[in-house]
């Protein structure tokens, strides 16, 4: 039987990283930038700029957790305030973004 997860704003890398192993439904959201998204990204991540997110919201389901990063956790912050306005409960932000995670979770990342 899975935990129950509180769902709060943000969630440090070490709790997303073992949600996200735990929870295969879990989508991992990336809203930075496509030329970001090129350069350095967590595998399996779905890209959506933040700048497109409220016009692709179909695509995303509202039932399934939802992950959010970008580089230091501003943008992503951002994207969980609407998607939890548009009805998305299950969402919180990566704290740091993908500079924590690459510096807490996987060196391999590039960083910029």
């Amino acid at each position: 039987m899975k935990e129950k997860f509180d769902f709060g704003m943000e969630i440090d890398p070490s709790q997303a990283s073992e949600y996200l192993s735990a929870h295969s439904e879990c989508v991992l959201l990336d809203v930075r930038e496509p030329d970001e998204h090129a350069y350095s990204r967590i595998d399996e991540s779905l890209h959506i700029p933040l700048a497109t997110l409220s016009q692709r919201l179909d695509s995303l389901d509202a039932n399934r957790p939802i992950l959010v990063y970008c580089h230091h956790g501003i943008r992503s912050l951002a994207a969980v305030r609407l998607l939890k306005a548009k009805g998305f409960p299950k969402t919180s932000s990566i704290i740091g973004g993908i500079e924590r995670w690459a510096i807490e979770i996987d060196s391999s990342l590039p960083r910029y």
